[in-house]
């Protein structure tokens, strides 16, 4: 049996969220919203949030629930910073 430890809060990988717009479109976004995207497909958006997070498929995570694309990223990254 092959155990997996879930990702620290210290791991280089990100969280990853995807799921579906109220339009039904697939969208995938880090949880900071630094990147992200709408897709056609479910496969499409894991193959985004794979290539984005380095490989990691334990960092992504698939909401049961409406997620809209965040289109100012911008405004997350100012306000961490402050």
């Amino acid at each position: 049996m092959k155990f997996v430890e879930p990702p620290s809060c210290s791991s280089t990988s990100t969280i990853v969220l995807i799921g579906r717009n109220r339009r039904g479109q697939w969208v995938a976004q880090e949880q900071n919203g630094l990147y992200g995207g709408l897709f056609v497909s479910r496969a499409q958006a894991v193959k985004y949030a794979l290539f984005e997070n380095g490989q990691h498929p334990e960092t992504i995570v698939e909401l049961p629930r409406e997620i809209e694309l965040d289109k100012s990223p911008s405004a997350n990254i100012s306000q961490r910073a402050a």
